[in-house]
């Protein structure tokens, strides 16, 4: 691992809670966002959960996805929070090309096949980083 001198490590923390601080080979990328949140039908659910996230785990094993985060919600509590989501996958790419093609991947098709009847609804938020 790649130490940082004092000074550009704390630079760098002051600027993670505006920004998520992304390994080096995806920092200088105009990398896509995706982030997806799950609600799922039956939110109590162990065993619907447990699937899901048996489905997610399938998912990011997709070639196009840089680097994959798979969460619940924390135990936060302030009223601009929302914690009605099961699950949220966050997904980064080099490139919206990247992120299509795990669009029409198979693995995506499978996971849509054979999880979604367990979610009311996504909600999804894409994004790319901005011009430098």
């Amino acid at each position: 691992m790649k130490t940082k001198p004092r000074r550009q490590f704390i630079k760098s923390s002051i600027a993670a809670g505006l920004t998520v601080h992304l390994p080096d080979s995806l920092a200088a990328k105009n990398i896509f966002t995706h982030h997806v949140l799950f609600y799922l039908k039956n939110p109590g659910n162990e065993e619907d959960q447990a699937k899901l996230l048996e489905g997610l785990h399938k998912l990011a094993k997709c070639p196009t996805i840089k680097l994959v985060h798979i969460g619940t919600p924390a135990a936060t509590n302030r009223e601009v929070i929302e914690r009605g989501y099961t699950y949220s996958w966050l997904c980064f790419f080099d490139s919206p090309a990247d992120e299509e093609a795990y669009q029409k991947h198979p693995i995506h098709d499978d996971f849509r096949t054979n999880y979604a009847h367990l979610w009311e609804k996504v909600v999804i938020y894409d994004s790319i980083g901005p011009k430098r």
